[in-house]
């Protein structure tokens, strides 16, 4: 590469950088618990890349404020740089009921408002509290039944500063426990004494029907020791063991719906439906699942039924876990594209999901109506862009612009218009100097001269012959621009399918575009085809040379679907 050309590329990637650094300015905040009861404490946590401290003076009418603290953290990751701050600060109520946290000035921006529960401070008093050091565990439901996901929750207890310690919560027999999240921290007033707490979450998923005990926890550590401590010989060692507990666990009902699913809450809803379509082209469906009492891994994948008179291309599950009222609870998203095959009215059936009522004890299916998609006939520019007519859903609060909440957190992007200035006049800048070297003659070589395409008849429409447009076909597009863009990626380009089928060198590409044919006249699986063709072109199509032999294709990008 010419120094000259080198020089305009890293400019150019310097401004983009500039454009990328900006743009995914963010501030935001929350809580990591919403709800607590007087006398705690709950730990607010603001993120951000400003460079500046959050102003906590709005939050002192209603809250103490302790605890500070920061920590930075710098990332390089695609194609972008990102610097970020994390500031903790601990909040103590002043007084009960629904408070809100009011947003928070942090340099130019402001963090989303916050609701707050704080319930009546407990009236039932820790068996063992009073002492320097103790632990207390509690199941979320003490009555389960089999392959029930029951939240275990272990409290520690410490009235004097920790130096060190082991907490372990031994595994019951017949029982499946994993730790799950990170530990909470917070202060607890108990008898007018301050305790700091350590609270640790575990999933517990019993096997077996019965009776299940399930040991206490137990911590070791050292505490920090002072004059009259040692005087009396009482050290610093401290070590507690909290009562151990027995669940009845219950069996599965005979009644009960197949696949075995018990929970103590579904719901699903529709987060963006398309209002219109286009045959040929793709049409955007997104569906949520919160789910109460059940981890990602438990439930069943979150589908479409078949849909008679279309293609469905789901695309991959996007899961958010959290731990609410001491027990795990999963919200799913999922979005689905949709290609109907001709205009007309497309019936969408709605997906179902049957569980079991863990709490009334009853069998149950959440669902949701079938959805009328009108389809109008493919535009005359044929169906070779596949766009969606769905309205776009927000990436940062996972809502659909169909429901009225698209407000991004922190306020959104600002750009500043000096970045948007310089990037304009550089790209101009570098489109002038492109145009002028395209002027000056070019010494023919050895890797171009083999690239000369055939010609192609009058009035055929090809694509650009480029291994990306051929990648996001295979990602997003309906199978004919699939195919027609493979035709064009051919040297010569084929005249249709069959064709570059015949010249391609790998059988398991061969395969995959004759499951694609079968799948475009209504023989076949269209996802499993569109899986065999990402997996069999991954590197981009092996063509066969003029003799009849293999030959790999020139790589013009990186691998379309690089080893993971």
């Amino acid at each position: 590469m010419k120094p000259m050309v080198r020089g305009i590329l890293q400019t150019l990637a310097c401004l983009l950088l500039l454009v990328s650094l900006d743009a995914s300015a963010r501030t935001r905040a929350w809580l990591d618990r919403d709800h607590i009861a007087m006398g705690e404490t709950t730990t607010l946590n603001i993120e951000t890349d400003t460079g500046t401290a959050p102003d906590y003076a709005p939050l002192q009418a209603d809250f103490a404020i302790s605890g500070h603290t920061s920590r930075r953290q710098v990332e390089l990751g695609g194609g972008k740089v990102t610097s970020r701050t994390l500031y903790a600060v601990a909040l103590q109520p002043r007084r009960e009921g629904l408070l809100t946290i009011p947003g928070i000035a942090v340099g130019g921006e402001k963090t989303n408002p916050l609701p707050l529960t704080v319930a009546p401070a407990s009236a039932a008093t820790p068996s063992q509290a009073g002492a320097d050091v103790f632990l207390e565990s509690e199941p979320d439901d003490a009555s389960p039944y089999v392959q029930q996901a029951v939240g275990w929750t272990v409290r520690l207890y410490s009235a004097v500063p920790l130096v060190s310690g082991q907490l372990d919560q031994p595994a019951p027999q017949g029982v499946s426990l994993t730790q799950v999240g990170e530990d909470l921290r917070f202060d607890r007033q108990i008898g007018g004494r301050d305790y700091s707490v350590v609270e640790r979450h575990y999933l517990l998923v019993p096997d077996r029907s019965g009776p299940v005990e399930v040991p206490g926890a137990i911590f070791r550590g050292r505490g920090v020791s002072g004059f009259f401590d040692d005087l009396l010989g009482r050290g610093d060692s401290l070590q507690a063991k909290a009562p151990a507990m027995t669940l009845s666990v219950k069996p599965i009902p005979a009644q009960a719906p197949q696949p075995w699913l018990p929970l103590q809450g579904l719901e699903l809803r529709y987060l963006a439906t398309p209002q219109s379509a286009e045959a040929g082209a793709a049409a955007t469906l997104t569906v949520e699942a919160v789910v109460d009492g059940a981890s990602a891994s438990q439930l069943p994948e979150l589908r479409l039924p078949e849909v008679a008179g279309a293609q469905v291309f789901p695309e991959p599950v996007q899961t958010e876990e959290r731990w609410v009222d001491g027990r795990p609870q999963v919200t799913l998203r999922r979005q689905f594209a949709l290609v109907p095959a001709q205009p007309g009215t497309l019936r969408i059936p709605g997906p179902q999901m049957a569980w079991w009522d863990a709490v009334a004890g009853q069998a149950r299916t959440a669902e949701l109506p079938a959805l009328a998609l009108e389809v109008a006939a493919a535009s005359s520019s044929g169906s070779a862009t596949a766009i969606s007519n769905a309205p776009s859903v927000a990436a940062a609060d996972g809502t659909g612009t169909d429901n009225g909440a698209g407000a991004a957190q922190g306020g959104g992007v600002n750009h500043q218009p000096w970045v948007i200035a310089t990037v304009g006049f550089g790209l101009a800048w570098l489109l002038t100097l492109l145009w002028g070297l395209h002027r000056v003659p070019a010494t023919a070589s050895g890797a171009v001269a083999g690239a000369v395409a055939a010609p192609i008849a009058p009035g055929t429409k090809r694509p650009p012959a480029d291994l990306s447009g051929f990648a996001r076909s295979l990602d997003h597009g309906d199978f004919d621009e699939v195919a027609t863009r493979l035709c064009a990626l051919a040297r010569p380009p084929a005249a249709d399918i069959d064709e570059a089928r015949a010249r391609l060198a790998d059988p398991a590409q061969r395969e995959a575009v004759a499951a694609m044919q079968r799948a475009r006249w209504g023989d076949g699986d269209g996802v499993d085809a569109r899986r065999q063709l990402r997996s069999a072109f991954a590197r981009g199509p092996q063509w066969r040379d003029s003799q009849g032999g293999a030959t790999t294709s020139t790589e013009l990008l990186p691998p379309l679907y690089p080893p993971r």
